[in-house]
């Protein structure tokens, strides 16, 4: 029986980013223009790989100047951008879990950040036998060691695992492993997938 491993952000939790940096700007194209302009998507990457905040902030005060100043507030207001599940993926972790999958899960998501995951949703250590958290081990999807990191602990072969993320970098990186995957669209999708490969009753 297939093990199956989750991504998390954009696969059961929905992430925007933006709303955590409202109180700064007047609008959501402020919000975004600035965000390009100190290279949120890079920072925020060093950050997931297990780079300490005080070490972020003090980088992006020393690139930036002045115009880091929102970043101070980041992970006080991060609760504020997980708030929405994504719609009907939680029922289907939930369906194959009493199918007898083994669930697993795999995210790139910040040490700073994750007690604000656990806390918005407790359903997630009921829900996962094991979650590698990459700002936790200090590595990235898609390196290999991720991956890795997830079957050498929980023993389960790579070959034993089907894999969702929506990003098809990571998907590619789980493959390279043995892992089968599946790039995750929406649930409707997501659902069929699982029925086509019979973890899941045809809907």
């Amino acid at each position: 029986m297939k093990h199956v491993v989750f991504d998390l952000g954009q696969v059961l939790i929905s992430w925007f980013p933006e709303r955590a940096f409202a109180a700064h700007f007047s609008d959501r194209d402020a919000i975004r223009d600035w965000m390009a302009r100190v290279d949120f998507d890079g920072w925020n990457r060093l950050q997931d790989g297990g780079r300490p905040l005080a070490e972020g902030l003090a980088a992006a005060r020393a690139a930036f100047g002045d115009a880091a100043a929102p970043l101070m507030d980041y992970t006080q207001a991060f609760p504020a951008t997980i708030t929405d599940p994504v719609p009907g993926s939680w029922e289907i972790a939930a369906e194959l879990q009493a199918a007898g999958h083994r669930l697993f899960a795999i995210t790139n998501w910040s040490a700073d950040n994750w007690p604000a995951a656990l806390a918005r949703y407790p359903g997630l250590t009921r829900l996962f036998e094991d979650i590698v958290v990459s700002g936790i081990e200090r590595l990235l999807k898609p390196e290999a060691d991720i991956y890795l990191a997830l079957t050498r602990r929980n023993r389960v072969a790579p070959e034993d695992c089907l894999f969702i993320d929506d990003s098809p970098a990571n998907v590619a990186g789980a493959r390279a492993v043995g892992m089968e995957a599946i790039r995750f669209t929406d649930a409707p999708a997501l659902r069929r997938d699982l029925a086509a490969r019979g973890l899941l009753p045809p809907s």
